[in-house]
């Protein structure tokens, strides 16, 4: 098993995210961050929607990026204020996170 362990993080791109390519909307993405250039971190973005991704979902994207809930980890949620640039109203903002590993197959 490995002993690697890594920060997984979901949000809801209130704008559509502009990494890895832009979408038309609003839209949630999670990466798991990793030494190096962000531009390089595994990343995974759900077609446009607002719903957040069920748990199931969430670990399919997680799997697919190489990755797996690291031994007793859960998924924790945080609210936060949006920053103030955006062309729109300040909105409260929901971010996941959650410790993750490789998987045994091999990392991403």
């Amino acid at each position: 098993m490995s002993k690697q362990i890594f920060g997984a993080q979901m949000s809801l791109r209130c704008c559509g995210p502009t990494f890895p390519e832009r979408t038309a909307g609003p839209c949630w993405q999670l990466y798991v961050a990793q030494t190096g250039l962000v531009s390089k971190w595994p990343t995974f973005t759900w077609p446009t929607t607002t719903e957040v991704p069920s748990v199931e979902a969430r670990q399919a994207a997680l799997a697919y990026l190489g990755f797996v809930l690291a031994e007793g980890a859960e998924w924790e949620w945080t609210e936060h204020i949006g920053p103030d640039y955006h062309p729109h109203p300040v909105r409260v903002l929901l971010l996941g996170a959650v410790k993750v590993r490789p998987l045994e197959e091999g990392a991403a």
